[in-house]
């Protein structure tokens, strides 16, 4: 009898190790209930302190995990071994998201905080009426510059790059997309041309830029500009910002041919586990209080109209940062190309990259 006894109490002790094992892989790998959402989101995207205070608000533990790349983001959602209750594409990974319906649709009236976003930002074409996402950060792809290092000069345009005095001065951002849509918008195409002699054409006007690029990088560009390690970036304006209160002598411009502007937006994604979480979350960071304290921390403009009357005066008035719609309507958003045309962007921006060795 002792001898069942032992026996049952060691399969109990063993169902509930089990049961605890689950528990915390489940959690690691963004296991979301009642009490608990999980955040996928660019890696130093958020200031931490609003995480803690949503929790302490909430509380609703969050579990935070990040991408590096809306491509890794997309492929994770889609293969759907990992809950998460909200994530933060950018704009054509979101109207890509919505063809593969990776997403839930928004319910608006449980985002009381929605009337702060300035319309501006609003049913844009790859979201019509806000079903899917909501917005988070927007910026601009353009130029940082040292006028010091340029002996004064002023940079305005795209084609200013290929100036002979800027040889090994120019850092351009590791992507496909904003180099292969300098190169197009210098020649005054759209930054989401499909013609193959267009493409062919700003392929080799890149490749005549090569004598003046110093190096391809990725996020040590903002340490190499603000060192003085070259005079001219090609960078998204909130890395722009983040270099330039390192080194005041830096300038930004978004160049006169036109250039991107972008949109980051919260999404429910279709694996979302706690929605009624995700909700709560989504509202609490479009509190202007909470967007101004975001915005100022992350670097990135906010959307949300009246945050910038919590933001100091010099982050919200300058142009730079928070252009006017005179040169915003002049910008491009991001297409989705479809998989063959960006695999063949990308093989352009390969084949530049391989020049430039």
């Amino acid at each position: 009898m002792k001898q069942l006894v032992r026996a049952f109490l060691a399969i109990v002790v063993i169902a509930l190790l089990l049961q605890y094992v689950i528990s915390e892989m489940n959690s690691s790998e963004g296991y979301s209930g009642g009490n608990t959402l999980t955040i996928y989101n660019w890696g130093d995207y958020i200031d931490p302190e609003l995480i803690t205070k949503f929790e302490k608000e909430s509380g609703i533990k969050v579990i935070y995990q990040t991408f590096d790349s809306n491509e890794a983001m997309m492929t994770k959602i889609a293969q759907g071994g990992t809950t998460f209750d909200v994530a933060v594409p950018s704009e054509y990974a979101i109207s890509k998201m919505k063809e593969e319906h990776l997403l839930k649709p928004i319910d608006q009236s449980k985002l009381p905080n929605l009337k702060y976003i300035n319309h501006r930002f609003l049913n844009l074409s790859f979201d019509p009426s806000n079903k899917y996402s909501i917005p988070y950060f927007w910026g601009t792809v353009g130029i940082v510059y040292n006028p010091d290092m340029l002996h004064g000069k002023k940079i305005t345009s795209w084609n200013d790059l290929w100036g002979k005095d800027l040889k090994n001065q120019i850092l351009l951002a590791d992507g496909a997309r904003e180099v292969m849509g300098m190169g197009l918008n210098s020649l005054h195409y759209s930054l989401n041309d499909t013609k193959e002699a267009h493409l062919q054409q700003a392929k080799q006007k890149l490749d005549k830029l090569t004598p003046n690029v110093k190096a391809i990088v990725g996020d040590e560009i903002k340490m190499l500009l603000a060192n003085e390690e070259a005079a001219v970036g090609v960078v998204w304006s909130g890395d722009a910002s983040e270099i330039m209160g390192e080194n005041d002598k830096l300038d930004y411009v978004v160049p006169e041919e036109g250039s991107n502007l972008w949109f980051d937006n919260m999404v429910i994604p279709k694996t979302a586990n706690n929605v009624e979480g995700a909700h709560k979350f989504i509202n609490f960071m479009l509190d202007p209080k909470n967007a101004a304290q975001n915005a100022e921390y992350v670097g990135y403009s906010t959307p949300n109209e009246k945050a910038l009357n919590y933001l100091p005066k010099e982050i919200a008035e300058d142009k730079r940062f928070y252009p006017d719609p005179d040169v915003t309507d002049k910008l491009e958003v991001y297409q989705n190309l479809g998989k063959r045309m960006l695999a063949h962007y990308n093989e352009l921006f390969l084949e530049f990259k391989m020049h430039k060795k």
